[in-house]
């Protein structure tokens, strides 16, 4: 019988392979939803009502410990958006600034 050519002495094989083991990429952890101060979940105003009574709270507020030292960058963010509801579009998209 032909067995083409092949030898049939035991053949001893020698394989040698390299596996590169990566570090699994890990996921970045889920943000956390925003909390207020009192650990209540931040909800943002649901209709125009709500929200002028929400700028209506802040105007009351601005002598607040917590208000004061950011007036600046609130009294800047207020600005844009009155700016916006002016205009009747939304400004573009883009990363605040830093000290804005």
């Amino acid at each position: 019988m032909d067995d083409g050519g092949r030898d049939r002495a035991p053949v001893r094989e020698v394989v040698q392979r390299t596996v590169v083991l990566q570090e699994a990429a890990q996921a970045p952890p889920a943000p956390r939803p925003a909390l207020r101060l009192s650990g209540q979940p931040y909800t943002l105003p649901e209709d125009a009502v709500e929200w002028v009574e929400a700028l209506a709270a802040l105007r009351r507020n601005v002598t607040h410990p917590q208000i004061y030292p950011f007036r600046e960058q609130v009294a800047r963010a207020c600005e844009r958006a009155a700016l916006a509801l002016r205009a009747g579009a939304p400004e573009p998209t883009q990363p605040e600034p830093d000290g804005s």
